[in-house]
């Protein structure tokens, strides 16, 4: 089973980008994946153009079944979308007992009907980022070439240790992944550089780059996934061996991705 936090606490590192790009390339190697979107200003909804009935805040606290709010987006990939209420959400969220495990008991029984969950967070500290820290338990952090984004996975890191700590749960930040990669700017080399090093004091490894690509502007123009715009995107390889790698790491099989069996 797969379960991961996809953030970072500086925006515009192509976070939103890589949570639905990943989990639309666990989907193709046949794992039942699903995508949540916890991030109030429902990035993954206005990327992909999607208007579900119903919301996150619904299944949290209104407490619908979880296959009444969820979209279908391709084969074996279901989508969760956050919206404004998420914020209202929240707030109530603030008032529970125990409101850290609030993802972990609402999607307890998800876990059964789903081989891998994806979870988009805000890019900032908030209670429903630790609701996802704690349900998921591992951090994946996407990078870009400039250095608050360094220092904004630092921040990510620091938050999963002390929540972790705080709730006795163990938090791991699972692997870094540079983003939005150009090897022609002096500032990329110094970026990998202190990727390195925050790979080296942390000990969590680093992921395959992903290279800039007009693709992704236009799949976000077009409010469709990279896949299904251009299969052999540059992005898309990139996001397809940062896939690999992850399984590699959840300790995951699956056939490739035009395979006819799959084994989690």
């Amino acid at each position: 089973m797969i379960k991961l936090m996809v953030g970072n606490q500086k925006g515009g590192v192509g976070k939103t980008t890589t949570a639905i790009t990943l989990a639309r390339c666990l989907a193709n190697r046949g794992l039942r994946t699903l995508l949540i979107d916890s991030d109030p200003q429902g990035s993954v909804a206005v990327t992909l153009r999607l208007k579900p009935e119903h919301y996150l805040a619904d299944f949290i606290l209104g407490q619908l079944r979880l296959p009444d709010c969820t979209v279908t987006v391709s084969e074996r990939l279901d989508v969760l979308c956050g919206n404004r209420e998420t914020t209202a959400m929240e707030q109530r969220i603030f008032t529970m007992y125990g409101r850290e495990m609030v993802f972990q008991r609402a999607f307890l029984h998800a876990e059964t009907d789903y081989d891998a969950i994806i979870v988009d967070v805000a890019p900032s500290i908030s209670l429903l980022q630790a609701c996802s820290m704690v349900f998921c338990q591992n951090v994946l952090i996407p990078i870009s070439m400039d250095t608050l984004s360094v220092s904004g996975a630092g921040a990510t890191i620091f938050s999963a240790q002390t929540i972790g700590d705080s709730v006795r749960v163990p938090i791991r930040a699972t692997a870094l992944l540079p983003t939005i990669v150009n090897r022609r700017f002096g500032l990329t080399d110094v970026v990998m550089k202190m990727i390195e090093q925050l790979s080296q004091t942390y000990k969590i490894p680093v992921l395959n780059t992903i290279r800039t690509d007009q693709i992704i502007g236009k799949a976000a123009r077009a409010h469709k996934m990279i896949a299904d715009l251009d299969p052999k995107a540059k992005a898309l390889e990139d996001y397809e061996a940062a896939a690999t790698s992850l399984l590699d790491i959840f300790n995951v099989e699956t056939a490739s991705t035009h395979g006819e069996t799959v084994a989690v």
